[in-house]
């Protein structure tokens, strides 16, 4: 019999879940945001690329508390050095964002249910002219996709109204310096 692996901040969701799969009750209920989980598309899709760092973001759960939860209901002593994984989505405005210069506005609620939702955000910004913005309206932080975005080289600026998060994306400018 084989040892299950550590539960970490960078565990992916959907690997948690398959390894301990009696964890799944105990994550969802830690943020209303977890019950999406249920969902088999997200099951499929971003909980594959999801780490748990990204599930606290989301879930507005200090990584520390998230991890060491799970950890302690498979039996693995907590671990007291996971602070420094947390990420910071939200920030103060940048230079480069203009609300006039938001060419699309894309909501998770009129997405198809059945795709990935980072596949047409990543369509919508390939299209991006220099200077323009999309904005992503989510009910829940979208910190796998912004993720995958940076990764990409594109700018995002996140924005939390109360109701709903705004992302908002751009390519970074091409200027070169050069005259």
């Amino acid at each position: 019999m084989s040892e299950r692996p550590e539960i970490t901040p960078q565990t992916r969701v959907a690997a948690l879940l398959r390894d301990y799969p009696e964890t799944e009750e105990l994550l969802i209920g830690m943020s209303p945001a977890f019950v999406k989980l249920r969902n088999p598309v997200l099951r499929r899709s971003v909980a594959r690329v999801a780490t748990l760092a990204h599930a606290a973001a989301v879930g507005q759960l200090p990584v520390d508390e998230l991890v060491n939860n799970l950890r302690a209901a498979v039996g693995q002593a907590p671990r007291s050095d996971l602070d420094d994984d947390q990420v910071d989505y939200f920030g103060t405005q940048p230079p480069w964002f203009d609300a006039g210069a938001v060419v699309a506005v894309l909501r998770d609620n009129e997405l198809d249910p059945d795709v990935m939702p980072i596949n047409p955000v990543l369509r919508a910004a390939r299209d991006l002219d220099e200077g323009e913005i999309i904005e992503l309206v989510t009910s829940h932080l979208p910190a796998p996709g912004i993720d995958i975005l940076r990764r990409k080289a594109y700018q995002t600026w996140t924005t939390d109204d109360g109701d709903l998060i705004h992302t908002f994306i751009t390519k970074p400018s091409t200027e070169s310096g050069l005259d």
